[in-house]
């Protein structure tokens, strides 16, 4: 009866971890056949893979980040109109006149969320397959279960994991089962083998255990280092006893947490940066706060390759050195689109949307140009500028009367209110125009 791998049991994140397992599986049997069955070697592959895949979601979501810079004084005017203003009907004007510049421009602002929504259970799956890894490479899984459902290395691995007392390792076993006893045996460090090996020495399951520690080493060492040590480990290993290269792998062990520090850097750098917000507006603190982020990520992510496993630090600054690569060519791909580019390609993909539902593409554009408009006629100076021209040809002249004269205008709407005073107009030969804006008002 096959044992039941340890996997994440997390809804959907556990169902596209499966999914990238047997990529991953995919990829270990690939490079076993060319003679180099390597778990670091395949991490490699794996991510630059995955990333490669969600690069056009990255170009999205940054091509979005670009229209939101194009928005934000004009959201930031808004902002700053009812700054103060905490009643209800002030915030409810506040967010309906967002709404339209949003729809200016044919973006929901939803927009960044919806990318980062689809892109995140796959990072958590992908984590997922990097931290278990016997749980997803079968052939690791394979060679382990050789071992672990030996009945008298069973008893003697649970004695030794007690002697060893060490908290990595017990949470590794967790219940003693076939599965947890295969995750602990692929996370033992270079210095817990030592020490098992040692404590196998005459017994029956000796030459298995030799045999299986051979295909873990080989298959689990990257550049020198077991991927199962943490990079503190090896560092703490190598100036305690100077054995050996230990100078080297002191080197490739500090090489780790700098990499993921460089690459992070490296990353947010060339991330497109956002305009910058006036005053001390939420705007303003928001931005401060990623700022902030962008410094303190890198220190972050150097700690936790420092502490965590190897083959987490080859996943982790991997990554993040991908991304620096897709971003180049990204960056390059949204420079050469200008600002029309951008508006126009977000309108059209907001037209194919309204179309589905049934509805004229060009509404979004008129219902767009309608609501600013009013959004300016709510500013005190706008009410009654002097010199003001004829309402009628300052319609035509806007390029909007074809929109208040629909007759397809809802009732109650301001099409429909411009359509009465349209008609008023015809009827009688002409308003001056004070009576006109008065009518258009109601």
């Amino acid at each position: 009866m096959a044992v039941k791998m340890t996997v994440s049991s997390t809804p959907i994140i556990g169902q596209i971890a499966w999914l990238l397992g047997w990529l991953m599986t995919g990829i270990f049997w690939i490079i076993s056949q060319m003679g180099i069955p390597n778990v670091g070697l395949s991490i490699i592959i794996f991510t630059v893979i995955i990333l490669m895949a969600m690069m056009p979601l990255q170009i999205k979501q940054q091509r979005f980040s670009k229209l939101s810079n194009i928005m934000q004084p004009e959201i930031q005017k808004i902002q700053k109109r009812y700054k103060g203003k905490t009643d209800q009907i002030s915030q409810q004007k506040q967010m309906d006149e967002i709404n339209a510049v949003y729809a200016k421009y044919g973006v929901s602002q939803m927009g960044s969320c919806i990318q980062l929504l689809i892109q995140m259970p796959i990072l958590f799956g992908l984590y997922q397959v990097i931290y278990k890894i016997p749980g997803y490479i079968r052939p690791i899984y394979n060679h382990i279960n050789v071992i672990a459902t030996n009945s008298a290395f069973k008893k003697d691995f649970a004695e030794f994991v007690k002697n060893t007392a060490n908290s990595t390792l017990t949470k590794n076993y967790s219940t003693g089962s076939t599965k947890h006893i295969i995750d602990a045996v692929y996370g033992l460090s270079t210095s817990q083998w030592a020490s098992l090996m040692k404590t196998a020495s005459g017994t029956s399951y000796e030459a298995t255990l030799k045999s299986v520690h051979s295909y873990v080493h080989r298959a689990t060492y990257f550049v020198g280092l077991n991927i199962s040590d943490s990079p503190w480990q090896i560092i703490k290993t190598a100036v305690t006893q100077r054995q050996g290269m230990w100078l080297l792998m002191l080197i490739a062990a500090v090489m780790i947490p700098f990499l993921a520090w460089l690459t992070q850097w490296l990353n947010v750098k060339l991330m497109p940066q956002p305009k910058k917000a006036e005053g001390n507006d939420t705007a303003a603190q928001m931005q401060n706060s990623m700022q902030s982020m962008n410094l303190f990520m890198p220190l972050m992510s150097a700690f936790f390759c420092l502490t965590l496993p190897v083959g987490v630090g080859i996943y982790w600054f991997m990554s993040a050195g991908v991304r620096c690569i897709q971003q180049v060519f990204i960056n390059r791909r949204l420079d050469q689109e200008t600002e029309e580019d951008i508006i126009r390609q977000a309108q059209e993909k907001a037209d194919r949307k309204r179309a589905k539902k049934g509805l004229p593409p060009q509404q979004i554009a008129e219902a767009a140009h309608i609501s600013t408009r009013s959004i300016e006629r709510t500013e005190p100076q706008a009410v009654r500028p002097s010199g003001r021209k004829n309402m009628k040809s300052k319609q035509l002249e806007e390029g909007s009367m074809e929109s208040y004269s629909t007759k397809e205008a809802r009732p109650g709407s301001l099409a429909s209110k411009a359509n009465m005073v349209k008609t008023f107009d015809e009827k009688h030969g002409g308003r001056n125009d004070d009576d006109v804006y008065r009518r258009y008002k109601k």
